[in-house]
């Protein structure tokens, strides 16, 4: 799971797409941004949060992306879980 393919997994557990935006800071989504230049080697790190009211909110980094997304899908996912919108099958 990555950047191009977590929409289509969001959404196959019922995720509606305004919730996320990926790539730019979206105030009432939760984001996924990719930073460069993160430390003197010019590492890249990828950033996930809820942000409101332009501000950050359960703030995460992860070096890798793949990592960051499935965090991300994790959280999202569990949310679904937990209002009953998803379940375990009969």
């Amino acid at each position: 799971m990555n950047t191009e393919s977590i929409m289509r997994w969001l959404e196959a557990v019922g995720v509606p797409p305004e919730v996320v935006s990926l790539g730019t800071e979206v105030d009432n989504t939760w984001c996924v941004l990719r930073e460069e230049n993160v430390d003197d080697a010019g590492g890249t790190a990828w950033e996930v949060f809820w942000r409101e009211q332009g501000n950050r909110y359960d703030w995460a980094r992860f070096t890798n992306e793949q990592v960051a997304c499935h965090y991300l899908f994790g959280r999202l996912t569990w949310a679904q879980v937990a209002r009953g919108a998803v379940g375990v099958l009969p």
